[in-house]
């Protein structure tokens, strides 16, 4: 790299940290506004609140608007650049459009790469925290509370040929009951298991089950037995069984991968919604690069209305990914769009903006 790049580079990065801290900010002034009623509610002291919700809520909002202030970011420096003619400098000092652009490829995979590490796992972590704190305290009255405390009549699948169902599930206590459990293969059913309740035991990371009844049938023939105290390993948790509303946001990438294949065996109606979440944690990365380039090809060219005009172009530009994100999101989820093709249209769409961008500029 050389003295150019790291011109570029520099201005690149502070300008978007700089952006982010300022909308951290005003971010977090504002949902102190929004919750002041609730914190005080709450009776935690202002470390308390901090610690418990804002060390969560912060990764949140930055990772929320990552991409966008990464654009914004691009233009507002690139274009203050194009004002003061240091772009028409380095393109007549014989440097090619093309070189000129090495920076920007080189700070959108940088930032690339942390949204990717951040998305995959980092955020979900901080989604736990918030998303915890919120229906403690915030949501804990609200008949929209995701976070449901007693939810009944649960019926899911196991694998293949088991299936399984547990009544008044209690998701604070982990327990309810009755439970019972059936393999069918062909038709027939191979094994039958009934329980007066079921309940997580939190040191062995298993379920124990009371007064359980186990029938193994063999065509004609069958195999009672009863036991009061029954110890079982089920590929279900607690956290399965809660129906909570945020679970997509706050599991990393490989627990989401586990929850997608055991939601898939359930038949699960919000499976789309789930496969949207992993398939956008990585089309969020490239949107990072795509948007980079695009910002840098918009603003390097000078023109009349100086940087205001330069800006005006990229909120519409910025507009257009969050409308088309949000369109194909609802689409997937809501209708029959392929989850891999709904986290993926706007990245292919600003792919060939850039393209056409690039095909444009001054060079």
């Amino acid at each position: 790299m050389k003295k150019l790049d790291w011109y570029i580079l520099k201005k690149f990065l502070t300008t978007f940290f700089f952006a982010i801290f300022l909308f951290t900010i005003i971010a977090v002034a504002v949902d102190i506004s929004e919750k002041t009623d609730d914190f005080v509610a709450s009776g935690l002291s202002a470390k308390e609140i901090i610690m418990q919700y804002y060390i969560g809520f912060v990764p949140y909002i930055i990772a929320l608007l990552f991409p966008l202030f990464v654009f914004i970011a691009v233009i507002f420096f690139t274009s203050k650049m194009a004002v003061q003619s240091e772009m028409i400098a380095i393109l007549a000092s014989g440097t090619s459009f093309n070189r000129m652009m090495r920076p920007y490829w080189i700070g959108g995979i940088v930032l690339g790469l942390l949204a990717l590490a951040a998305s995959n796992f980092f955020v979900p972590k901080a989604n736990e925290i918030r998303t915890t704190f919120e229906a403690r305290y915030v949501n804990a009255n609200s008949t929209y509370n995701p976070l449901q405390q007693n939810t009944r009549n649960i019926y899911f699948r196991i694998d293949s040929f088991t299936y399984a169902g547990v009544r008044n599930y209690d998701t604070s206590a982990k327990s309810g009951g009755p439970f019972f459990m059936h393999r069918v293969r062909n038709n027939q059913m191979l094994y039958n298991l009934r329980s007066e309740s079921i309940r997580w035991d939190t040191a062995k990371k298993n379920w124990i089950l009371q007064n359980a009844i186990e029938r193994n049938i063999n065509g004609l023939k069958e195999n009672v037995s009863l036991t009061y105290r029954k110890d079982m390993k089920f590929n279900f948790k607690p956290f399965d069984l809660s129906h909570d509303t945020y679970a997509k946001d706050k599991l990393t990438s490989p627990e989401l991968e586990n929850f997608i294949k055991l939601e898939s065996l359930r038949g699960s109606e919000d499976l789309n919604s789930l496969l949207v979440e992993k398939y956008r944690r990585y089309a969020t990365p490239v949107a990072v690069l795509l948007l980079s380039l695009i910002g840098a090809v918009v603003a390097c060219r000078k023109v009349r209305g100086g940087s205001g005009a330069h800006i005006a172009i990229g909120f519409v530009l910025a507009s257009a990914f969050i409308l088309m994100d949000r369109f194909s999101t609802i689409f997937s989820t809501k209708g029959h769009l392929q989850p891999i093709i709904a986290a993926w249209i706007p990245d292919l769409v600003f792919f060939g903006v850039a393209l056409y961008l690039y095909k444009r500029a001054p060079k």
